[in-house]
């Protein structure tokens, strides 16, 4: 139930007090950008060399950086709300509206499970990874990427990737269709061109005994079939991943560093939930599309891939505890070891995994939201992210609810019901982890709006319980356009969060711009937020028409 509290900013002095110079714009935020406009040539494809990428990424790029003494930027591809509009990059999904668990158990608009469309018809060996994989098309004339799970791993890598995905595509992400299949060798015929390519680009004929070679490599159930992950192949051209940093010079439409996106800056937060660490070039990919509305336009959408070895997996399957806390390279740790004789035992080596199939070492106790690592620093946006791409970030996380993070799990096809109960709580046990650490960086202040003459917000910590209510109070000051103070007062929290003030608008000016300062106040925590508001035009009523947060 939402409780109330009524406070009447009174007329203060005239003095300035300190208020950001930043002014917004009286209109509506931009909910979307177009970033769809006709590229009429295919940008060029970039070529992903993974250790030279690493070598760049963990050596070079710091080393020029440090070097050109470049200062913090705050993200751009933000609204006057400090929310991310919609784009090729990101959509809005759990974050603006209810998504059903039904829409995470089976994203709408995807092409459906290949299990009913047998037999399957392989063209090629898949190239590049170290697990089998083959290209093929079901009956319907739909291609697919079908990979397996490993020897001595079953159902993990499967099963992560249908997670991992699921979870991030409901985040906002764009994402590959998968699905978990399950199959027998007799299932798979060959094409009559079917090859085998290596990462050179060489081919050689695939024959049935080569295949048949390749399937004895895959996890197999007691009576003989395999499970398998069907990846549904995106649709346009492929133009390899997004460069780290910087934008592509011949994308029109890509015009904003990545490194200061924040819809990427602020999957640091995602990909930490879901320790999502092997992350790189090749784990992403544009596509050259056509736009379904208009045939003729085509533009570059941008998805991430392939995250078969997060939740854990990869700290399994490579034997490496190590992993999401340090760098394969880690300078900092190998002097930390040094200077310690390796006698200080990092926290990572108490990482336990459970012993249920088709788990990872994905853990809760060792993980630290704050200082989670991926496998190197290359893919720079990141780590440029600030407490407040974060703050964003944490605010679409706490949306998910236990139906939706169990939609997610179940799509994934667990065999042992243990298994999945175990890997929901968690998801969920590390979801509150992260958005309790980020909503104690910066005031987590949401919903704001202008209830007639009141003001009204949602304090996240409180509303999810991170804080009681008894602990915070706010000071609001009121200033008008030119930073003149027309009144300031102090209240406590509400229970549940949500609270509301009445506040004295600055009727000098034409459209009675005022800005509050909400300054959020409880042990060990200060933090401001600048609101701003104005009478919305050909309307008697006042509205949010920015946000600014120190």
């Amino acid at each position: 139930m939402r409780t109330v509290l009524s406070l009447l900013l009174l007329a203060g002095c005239s003095s300035v007090a300190a208020v950001p110079r930043v002014r917004f714009r009286n209109a509506a935020p931009v909910i979307a950008v177009n970033d769809r406009r006709d590229t009429p040539k295919a940008p060029k494809q970039r070529e992903f060399v993974r250790y030279l990428y690493a070598f760049d990424g963990q050596i070079v790029g710091p080393v020029t950086r440090a070097l050109q003494l470049k200062r913090h930027e705050r993200a751009r591809g933000v609204n006057a709300l400090d929310e991310v509009p919609d784009s090729t990059w990101f959509t809005n999904r759990i974050g603006v509206r209810d998504v059903s668990p039904d829409e995470i158990l089976d994203p709408p608009g995807a092409v459906g499970s290949p299990e009913a469309h047998k037999p399957w018809t392989v063209v090629s060996s898949k190239v590049g990874g170290l697990t089998v994989g083959f290209i093929m098309k079901d009956a319907r004339g739909e291609k697919f990427l079908l990979k397996f799970d490993p020897r001595g791993y079953p159902e993990a890598e499967t099963a992560t990737q249908i997670v991992v995905g699921r979870l991030l595509w409901a985040f906002g992400y764009n994402v590959t269709d998968d699905y978990v299949v399950s199959l027998r060798a007799e299932d798979l015929e060959l094409a009559p061109d079917a090859v085998v390519k290596d990462l050179a680009g060489h081919t050689t004929p695939l024959t049935r005994a080569r295949l048949e070679h390749s399937l004895l490599r895959v996890e197999k159930n007691a009576d003989g079939s395999m499970r398998g992950l069907a990846s549904h192949y995106l649709d346009g051209k492929p133009l390899g991943g997004h460069p780290a940093e910087g934008t592509r010079a011949d994308d029109p439409n890509d015009r904003i560093p990545h490194e200061l996106r924040r819809d990427l800056r602020g999957a640091y937060v995602a990909f930490s939930w879901l320790d999502h660490n092997d992350l790189h070039e090749g784990q992403m990919v544009d596509m050259y599309v056509e736009d379904p509305a208009a045939k003729a336009r085509h533009y570059v959408k941008h998805y991430f891939i392939d995250f078969g070895i997060a939740l854990g997996f990869a700290t399994t399957k490579n034997k490496e505890p190590r992993f999401g806390h340090e760098y394969l390279l880690d300078v900092g740790a190998m002097v930390r070891s040094f200077v310690t004789l390796g006698l200080d035992e990092p926290g990572y080596e108490r990482r336990r995994r459970p012993a249920l199939r088709g788990l990872g070492h994905y853990e809760i106790e060792t993980y630290d939201p704050g200082a989670w690592k991926a496998h190197t620093p290359a893919y720079r946006p990141i780590y440029t992210a600030d407490r407040f791409d974060k703050l964003w970030a944490s605010k679409i996380l706490m949306r998910f609810r236990r139906d939706h993070i169990r939609a997610a799990v179940n799509a994934a096809k667990l065999s042992d019901p243990r298994a999945a109960e175990w890997l929901t709580d968690a998801i969920i046990a590390r979801q509150r982890k992260t958005a309790q650490y980020w909503f104690e960086r910066v005031a987590p202040l949401d919903e704001l709006v202008v209830d007639g003459s009141r003001l009204c917000f949602k304090d996240l910590s409180i509303t999810y319980a991170f804080r009681p209510a008894r602990s915070t109070a706010y000071t609001l000051t009121a200033f008008g356009r030119d930073n003149q103070k027309l009144g300031t007062g102090r209240l406590r929290a509400a229970d549940g969060g949500v609270t509301c003030a009445s506040i004295t608008l600055d009727t000098r000016d034409a459209e009675s711009y005022t800005i509050v300062r909400i300054d959020t106040t409880r042990p060990g925590f200060h933090g401001r937020t600048f609101v701003h508001v104005a009478q919305e035009p050909h309307a008697a009523r006042m509205r949010v028409i920015g946000i600014w947060r120190e």
